[in-house]
């Protein structure tokens, strides 16, 4: 479609009435290739070795609290590394003043290298505060039918 001529022959023409929606393609699809590749990065901020695991995922409310093991067994709370000394104490603090079925859930990820020991004291410490929503958080491994399942394994809820 070109520009249309008018009806009396003064040589003016009538403005054209179509838009090129080319470069709005072209940007939204840059946009939607850069969310895609930056999504999966803002995942976790911890690089911890999962464990596989068959179990599926659980339902949440709020946002839970990540609690990180990685494999020399340093503990992230959040991102923010904690010294095993003041590990206590913080968990004391977050579970002040809730009651037991107001606690928030807590995600467990933990180094595969990492000792079983030191795993079950951490959640011995979540245990010790009264924080017993805890989801051991692993990677998708296969099932029998030969499909991916990526999910939460629960442990010590109610």
């Amino acid at each position: 479609m070109g520009p249309l001529s008018s009806r009396g022959g003064g040589g003016r023409r009538a403005p054209m009435a179509d838009i090129n929606v080319t470069p709005l393609v072209d940007v939204m699809l840059v946009l939607l290739i850069i969310f895609m590749v930056t999504a999966p990065l803002l995942v976790a901020g911890v690089p911890v070795n999962l464990p596989d695991s068959r179990a599926g995922a659980l339902e949440q409310e709020q946002k839970p609290i990540q609690i990180s093991l990685d494999s020399a067994g340093t503990i992230f709370l959040d991102d923010a590394e904690i010294s095993q000394a003041a590990f206590p104490a913080r968990l004391q603090q977050i579970a002040a003043g809730r009651k037991p079925e107001d606690s928030p859930q807590i995600f467990l990820r933990a180094d595969r290298e990492l000792d079983y020991g030191r795993v079950m004291a951490v959640m011995g410490e979540l245990n010790h505060a009264g924080l017993n929503k805890v989801a051991l958080v692993t990677v998708g491994g296969e099932d029998m039918a030969g499909g991916a399942v990526a999910g939460l394994a629960a442990a010590g809820g109610r």
